[in-house]
């Protein structure tokens, strides 16, 4: 059973998951700035048609890049619908905050998150977890999500959903709900007006969470506490999962080593149990990540190391990618193997692993110079722009080890 882990961390709020085996799955640290998931009421600034994209002012003078290749439904403020011009105001979500020199992306595709099914906005189609294979419940509950929405908005059911299909439906309710009244509000506000906050990242890392994996929720901050508790208790949630933490012996820091996990974190090298190590180098247009059998001296043969050294790599590399949030394009260098059916069972385990990471993530191919193709959807900024925007970036992130932080 997993844990999750709120602290005071630099003066940030840090959230870390652990697996049952003790290893950190994921980290997040709450950014004050941070505006991804926000709602608001924007003004179309300027459209470029040579891009099929426009820039939307959401705040008085910052804009941000608005695609209209992938907002075919701009959702007007007044409620009407035609295709957008200059000075439109129009209902717009953070969908990807601003990274480095690039503003944010936003988007007229709402979503509304919940444990058990994300609604949305400028999307009307009832859509599926792929790990829900189970077609004949899949179309059993079709119907009633259907009639839930009338046709307003669509629903994307979670994986945690299975099975439990009256949470399914009363949370598809109140997401349609809050929808509305978000719609609503925009005909009485006025232009940048924040119509919606977004979920502390804590909750969505919650909600993220299988149906029966997580066993406790742990923070020493009083007020983190309180939001979880009006949290679980609006949700249902079962209060004993939820402890405050306060022990004046041990800080919650230094029960769970979080220096430690942070620094390891952020670091350029990854050693495997067996000796083997990773190599994990960021570049502006992907991260590549190197495989290599590093100390291993046990007695197999070299195929077999190389077979057991990718093994092991595999696993690690897709939970750095979760842990350290890589996306975009990922390059994977496994040490080489001769025989194709060993190539065969390293795609299938590899496709196997990206299941279990709640952000979607695709093994794409092997190359010809065998090399993985794997990308990984971008949804917040990777772990060393997180801690370098918090200012906390020179106690944790080694020049030595990652030169170009």
């Amino acid at each position: 059973m997993s844990r999750i882990v709120i602290t005071r961390w630099k003066g940030q709020l840090l959230t870390v998951l652990f697996s049952d085996r003790q290893e950190p799955l994921e980290i997040g640290i709450e950014e004050e700035n941070s505006i991804l998931g926000n709602i608001y009421i924007g003004r179309v600034n300027r459209i470029v048609k040579n891009l099929n994209s426009a820039f939307v002012d959401y705040a008085p003078a910052v804009s941000g890049y608005y695609s209209l290749a992938d907002n075919q439904r701009p959702l007007l403020a007044d409620g009407s619908s035609r295709p957008l011009k200059g000075g439109d105001e129009i209902i717009v979500q953070v969908a990807r905050d601003a990274v480095k020199t690039k503003d944010p992306v936003l988007s007229s595709n709402l979503t509304f998150p919940g444990r058990y099914a994300v609604l949305t906005a400028g999307k009307n189609q009832i859509g599926f977890s792929m790990k829900i294979t189970d077609k004949e419940w899949k179309e059993s509950v079709r119907p009633r999500l259907e009639e839930i929405t009338g046709g307003q908005a669509g629903i994307i059911v979670r994986t945690n959903a299975y099975g439990r299909e009256e949470e399914l439906f009363a949370e598809a309710e109140t997401l349609f709900h809050t929808c509305c009244s978000v719609m609503e509000k925009a005909r009485s506000r006025s232009c940048f007006s924040l119509l919606s906050r977004a979920d502390a990242g804590y909750i969505k890392m919650i909600q993220s969470c299988p149906e029966g994996t997580l066993s406790e929720v742990i923070t020493d901050d009083r007020q983190t506490y309180e939001e979880l508790e009006a949290f679980f208790r609006t949700h249902e949630q079962e209060l004993c999962r939820l402890r405050f933490y306060e022990d004046p012996m041990i800080s919650l820091s230094s029960l769970y080593s979080l220096e430690a996990v942070m620094d390891r974190a952020c670091q350029k090298r990854v050693w495997l149990k067996s000796g083997g190590y990773l190599v994990i180098e960021y570049t502006e247009a992907m991260t590549v990540i190197d495989v290599n059998t590093g100390k291993y001296s046990g007695h197999k043969n070299q195929e077999d190391t190389i077979r057991m050294t990718n093994d092991e790599a595999a696993a690690e590399i897709i939970r750095q990618l979760r842990l350290r949030n890589l996306s975009g394009i990922i390059m994977v260098d496994f040490i080489d193997m001769k025989e194709q059916q060993d190539r065969d069972a390293l795609m299938n385990r590899l496709r196997e692993l990206v299941r279990q990471d709640p952000v979607k993530t695709q093994v794409v191919d092997m190359t010809r110079l065998n090399l993985v193709e794997i990308t990984r959807k971008k949804e917040k900024k990777p772990l060393w722009e997180q801690i370098a925007g918090a200012g906390a970036g020179g106690a944790a992130v080694k020049n030595s080890d990652v030169k170009h932080f």
